[in-house]
């Protein structure tokens, strides 16, 4: 029997299905796939099945010192036991293995880990084999060829495990301990992650030390025979032509000058045609930051491009590649998109083109081509919108590559109004070119009218703008890969990920990313006490020393030691300054949950945590001060910048996926609820017939309202109500519950909440969560993936671990997996 070996199910299944030209049936064996036809089987990994920890002794936090785990001992396990046993169970049989993971660092350790576990079972023979498009025929040139696995590109790729192991868990125990910051709150550090987090710092100080300077801008409205067009002034600048005027006299006296003005002569016209060049063939960093201009972040983008990858519709999406490799035909891959109702129109008029000769970009290597289309077409039914949106994005970005440059001619027109000079620059598409095809960047016109010199222009519409110059704008994802790619952070497999665990360990928020007060406070107690910690110049050695790992000029063992002697640096660095560093972290996560005066104590308020797991508003003086103010029962509360004009209190929002909602001020919601009354619209249907319990609108003080009924305690009966806008109780009534009719006005458009229990039982019903299909945002093909990934019912769903389903099913997020999770739970509550 023949085994073969991929790095995911769906890439098995692919395979499966080319290999056997579609006869293949699958099995289930200890709930993993196995695809078989005649004597061969395929089994999909689940990315890494065999993990680096330290041995169990070293598990509990408060029984080790951090700086124990530099030389502690590395044991390797397996992640996903059934998946192992399984392949061990293949490997019993087996005649022969082929490895047929990714092409890439982690591609060869993932097939590395396989090789051992075969080896453990069996000393058959294991070839391996490259392709890189899962394409018929690309997939089976590759098995035509087997090579062999290059453990030196492997032993990289372990190299990597371990130091960020080591680094990693050394320096986040040590932080978090210091701070005495544990559980799921601990604070993280990583050998890329910190460096990267420190530019992200780095761009915020520049933001917040910025001052700006006043300047001024004027412009006019220039007119010949009823043409008008915009110009604007400019004056000598030692040789330079200068827009911003940085005195005020002077920009007054320009204005008066030019309302001054009856006319204006024109004193140059210079015409020049520009070639625009079509843009160089993707590469992982640049096909981001196109992905990142659709508003596509880089996780989401990247995730998409492998489900394409694997599906066979695009080449392997992780390559530092921008020229395409010589045995790529562009008229035959042009010739496949020619019957297509998307692209056949553009396809077939670039086949018409006297040459076709694709661009290069800079970057020329060998391991994989450039992102581009493979030639197999997906339906466009197959792919959902935010697949084809990034499917046409690389279809479009090849059909560019293989246009003509575009040709734009300018216009340059200077005019002379009452001593002040004037200008206006035009520009007209003269040749689409690539723009034809690519829509993605810009061609805009500029329209100026072909005057000549010692025309008279009409003045008109002469303005001036008071302006100021702007700080530095923050990174966007994009912009901080490519940032990390110049500095030699991370690689081009594992820099996106990165930015995603910043979000996930709340270190930055929004997009473009913004630090928080914990990311702040973590990089100065790094630069304070030891440096290295955040230094790109020492990771950077780092991944240039696993580099020649993979090229064999050192070995896994020797960069391993150096890395380890590197963290024993920094450990002495902080030895002495632990103390300093743990109280710099308290004062930084105090700060980030510190709201303002409390109006009892001369201490602070904070945003606290009962032993329920609940968020309130408590006093920093406990227990000398007992003042508290409730919060939302919904979200995780999040301090904002926004303070309130009355209380000096900074307003909360709370965070809950989809229903987040800024909450306000706490003190100015409790005093809302205490200044308001009940306001009683009918019976309770509980209690009202036996005990003459009444419903009644009523406002909390945590900021929430509901129709309650006027028994509480002793009666619980509710319905919930919106937060925001005024409640109208007409005249109109309930023919069932004997209730009015609500409005609530909120906006323009009023909304006709009606009878409030019926519209609690419509809203009931509306989230009721029979099937994975009722979750939100989970369509009928994330259905499809997770049922393939044994996940078919509400039950299924609630009992898997996130990370493991993530790293199974493509294009599903670990967050995801639990928001959904959270969903199918609160309906069985229900």
């Amino acid at each position: 029997m023949e085994l073969i070996i991929t790095e995911k199910d769906n890439a098995a299944r692919r395979i499966a299905e080319i290999l056997s030209e579609d006869s293949a049936e699958v099995d289930r064996r200890n709930g993993v796939n196995v695809y078989r036809w005649g004597d061969k089987r395929v089994v999909g990994l689940s990315g890494h099945v065999v993990g680096v920890d330290f041995p169990p002794e070293y598990s509990d936090w408060r029984d080790v010192e951090p700086v124990e785990l530099i030389d502690a001992e590395i044991t390797k396990s397996a992640t996903k036991e059934n998946i192992v046993r399984t392949l061990r169970q293949l490997a019993g049989r087996a005649d022969e293995a082929v490895i047929a993971t990714d092409y890439d660092r982690e591609g060869e350790l993932i097939g590395k880990e396989a090789y051992e576990i075969i080896r453990d079972e069996t000393d058959v023979p294991i070839k391996r084999v490259r392709f890189s498009s899962i394409t018929e025929r690309e997939v089976k040139d590759a098995f035509a060829e087997p090579d062999d696995l290059d453990f030196d590109l492997a032993a990289a790729g372990e190299a990597r495990q371990i130091i960020d192991l080591i680094w990693g868990a050394a320096l986040t125990r040590f932080l978090s301990l210091s701070a005495r910051q544990l559980g799921d709150d601990f604070i993280s550090v990583g050998r890329v992650q910190s460096p990267t987090l420190k530019l992200i710092v780095d761009r915020e100080r520049e933001i917040e030390a910025f001052e700006p300077d006043d300047y001024w801008e004027l412009f006019a409205d220039l007119t010949e025979d009823s043409q008008s067009f915009e110009a604007q002034y400019f004056y000598d600048d030692d040789g330079k032509e200068a827009e911003r005027v940085w005195d005020e006299d002077a920009a007054e006296d320009a204005h008066e000058r030019l309302l001054a003005a009856k006319s204006a002569t024109v004193t140059e016209v210079r015409r020049r045609t520009r070639t625009d060049d079509p843009p160089a063939p993707f590469n992982t960093t640049a096909f981001i930051s196109a992905a990142g201009s659709l508003g596509y972040s880089a996780q989401r983008a990247m995730s998409i491009a492998e489900e394409l990858y694997t599906a066979g519709y695009i080449t392997y999406p992780r390559t530092d590649n921008t020229v395409y490799p010589e045995d790529l035909d562009p008229e035959e891959l042009l010739g496949a998109f020619t019957d297509t109702g998307a692209f056949g129109e553009d396809a077939a008029g670039l086949l018409n083109l006297d040459e076709i000769e694709p661009t290069r970009g800079d970057e020329e290597t060998t391991d994989h081509p450039p992102i581009h289309p493979t030639g197999e077409l997906p339906n466009r039914s197959e792919l959902d919108d935010d697949e084809w949106e990034v499917y046409e994005l690389i279809v479009r970005r090849f059909f560019a590559t293989v246009a003509e440059p575009a040709t734009w001619e300018h216009l340059r027109v200077v005019a002379d109004a009452n001593g002040c000079q004037l200008k206006a620059n035009g520009k007209r598409l003269v040749e689409p070119g690539y723009h034809a095809v690519y829509p993605y960047s810009s061609a805009s016109e500029n329209f100026v009218p072909d005057v000549e010199e010692g025309a008279e222009l009409a003045v008109s519409d002469v303005e001036l703008a008071a302006k100021q110059t702007q700080p530095p704008r923050r990174y966007g994802q994009s912009r901080l890969i490519e940032r990390m790619e110049d500095l030699g952070l991370g690689t081009k497999s594992t820099r996106h990920n990165t930015i995603e665990k910043l979000y996930d360990r709340g270190y930055i928020e929004q997009d473009p990313p913004r630090p928080t007060t914990l990311a702040k406070a973590v990089v100065e107690a790094a630069e304070e006490f030891a440096d290295h910690v955040v230094s790109e110049e020492m990771t950077a050695e780092l991944e240039a020393d696993m580099a020649a790992i993979a090229s064999g000029e050192a070995t896994l063992d020797d960069v391993t030691e150096e890395s380890r002697e590197m963290l024993e640096r920094v450990f002495e660095e902080l030895h002495e300054s632990r103390e300093e560093v743990g109280d710099h972290l308290q004062q930084s996560l105090k700060a980030d949950r510190t709201l303002g005066p409390c109006p009892e104590s001369d201490h602070d308020l904070l945003i606290r945590q009962s032993r329920h797991g609940s968020h309130f508003v408590g006093c920093d003086g406990f227990p000398d001060c007992r003042y508290t103010l409730p919060l939302p029962s919904t979200g995780q509360p999040q301090v904002l910048d926004e303070e309130c004009e009355e209380h000096g209190l900074r307003h909360v929002k709370m965070l809950a996926g989809r229903d987040t909602f800024v909450h306000g001020c706490p003190q100015c919601a409790a005093d809302e609820a205490d200044e308001s009354e009940d306001e009683v619209i009918g019976d309770c249907p509980e209690c009202g017939a036996d005990e003459g319990g009444d419903l009644a609108i009523k406002q909390l003080r945590n900021g929430s309202r509901l129709v309650g009924c006027t028994r509480y305690p002793d009666c619980e009966y509710s319905l919930p109500l919106p937060r925001r806008g005024e409640i109208e109780v007409t005249d109109e009534r309930c023919d069932e519950h004997d209730l009015p009719e609500l409005i609530v006005h909120n906006g323009d458009d009023p909304w006709e909440l009606g009878c409030p229990i019926c519209n609690y039982q419509e809203y009931q019903a509306r989230q009721a969560v029979d099937d994975l299909v009722d979750l939100d945002g989970l369509g009928e093909r994330t259905a499809e993936k997770l049922a393939e990934a044994d996940i078919e019912t509400l039950a299924d769903l609630e009992t898997v671990d996130p990370d493991e389903v993530a790293t199974t099913v493509q294009g599903v997020s670990a967050d995801q997996i639990r928001e959904w999770q959270q969903q199918a739970g609160a309906e069985a509550a229900d």
